[in-house]
């Protein structure tokens, strides 16, 4: 199921709208129709007025969202970071990215930058407020007046947040690039998780005491830490090896016109939770035990291999590192990619187990 749909394209970057994103929409319309001034616009003598209000700055507020995302992206881009695409959801906007530069300056000044945006939004609200304001008295008594004070506030309030020194926020990364400049890579994003942690836990606590929201972030920050963590730690170790060096040579294929019960019987005698279809030299697709499951019992005598298989294959040659097969696995959810060579011919087959056995045999040596 397609969860995200193209809305257009900026700086050559798909925007995309996520699910989540329609569903927190009148959720935050609702938020500021029914607060009072200086947060909301419960006071407006029309209903209608008031709704309308309130969704029109939910509207402006997530565009802000996207001028912050787009401020990460026009930086990345020109230090040659590929885009994929900005996604807005429920927590926000995201960007991304083909991989964040390991120049700890060029890292620095990306992450700046989103925050950068929303702070440069924030105070730009409350000028133009106070300068037409000056000028015109009435003016501050208007909607536009209040429209202006609630979205400079969150956007203020949305770039110090991002500064916070906690993976995934914008601050996280700005203190790994500090410690990157001083240590190996692994090692300053270990300590920026560990800072992470330590604010989730903080934030965690206070949550406790004074509100149960501030518990949901603290656990979305520790989570992020330590995912950033570990990611960071298996791609730059991986880096050293290539996909030659830990790929499993000997590739067993099946046929297409196998049935799938021989096919199970077939996975249990060879222990492999995959294998690539081969008709002759011609490779036809990949099947696992995955597509296997998907299969009633009953049907299992009867349907084929060439039925259940996956025949758009995602292979990658066999002088690519290690860590862009775990980038291209992660991306796509898969547990194993085809190897080739020069002449597409498959010469290997590589599983996340490979690469864990890499991993493993990496810190052995240490």
């Amino acid at each position: 199921m397609n969860t995200s749909f193209q809305i257009g394209t900026i700086l050559g970057i798909p925007i995309k709208l996520h699910i989540t994103f329609l569903l927190i929409l009148p959720v935050f319309a609702l938020v500021f129709a029914t607060n009072p001034a200086p947060f909301g616009f419960q006071d407006q003598s029309s209903p209608l007025i008031n709704y309308l209000l309130s969704f029109t700055t939910t509207i402006f507020l997530f565009l802000c969202v996207l001028l912050h995302e787009l401020g990460h992206s026009y930086i990345a881009q020109r230090y040659g970071v590929e885009i994929k695409d900005i996604t807005l959801m429920l927590i926000g906007g995201v960007s991304s990215m083909e991989e964040i530069p390991r120049n700890p300056s060029q890292e620095l000044k990306i992450a700046f930058a989103g925050p950068l945006v929303s702070l440069v939004i924030g105070f730009t609200l409350f000028i133009v407020n106070f300068l037409i304001a000056s000028l015109i008295v009435s003016y501050a008594s208007t909607s536009i007046y209040l429209m202006f004070n609630i979205l400079g506030s969150i956007n203020i309030v949305l770039g110090l947040f991002n500064l916070l020194p906690a993976f995934p926020m914008d601050g996280g990364r700005l203190l790994r690039a500090w410690y990157a400049k001083r240590m190996n890579y692994i090692q300053a994003t270990h300590y920026a998780a560990s800072v992470g942690k330590i604010f989730a836990f903080i934030m965690g606590v206070f949550g406790l005491f004074y509100n149960p929201w501030l518990i949901l972030i603290a656990f979305f920050v520790y989570i992020g830490a330590s995912e950033e963590d570990k990611a960071t730690t298996v791609t730059v170790t991986l880096e050293k090896y290539l996909v030659s060096d830990v790929m499993t040579r000997d590739v067993i294929s099946v046929s297409p016109y196998m049935s799938i019960e021989n096919l199970l019987q077939f996975m249990l005698e060879h222990k492999h939770m995959g294998y690539p279809v081969m008709e002759g030299d011609s490779l036809k697709g990949i099947v696992t035990l995955t597509d296997v499951h998907k299969v009633p019992p009953l049907e299992r005598a009867v349907l084929q291999v060439r039925d259940i298989m996956t025949t758009d294959v995602i292979s990658l040659p066999v002088n690519a590192k290690a860590s862009e097969a775990f980038k291209l696995m992660v991306s796509n959810n898969i547990g194993r990619l085809l190897v080739v060579d020069s002449t597409g011919s498959v010469v290997g087959i590589l599983s996340r187990t490979d690469l864990m056995r890499a991993m493993m045999f990496y810190n052995e040596q240490l």
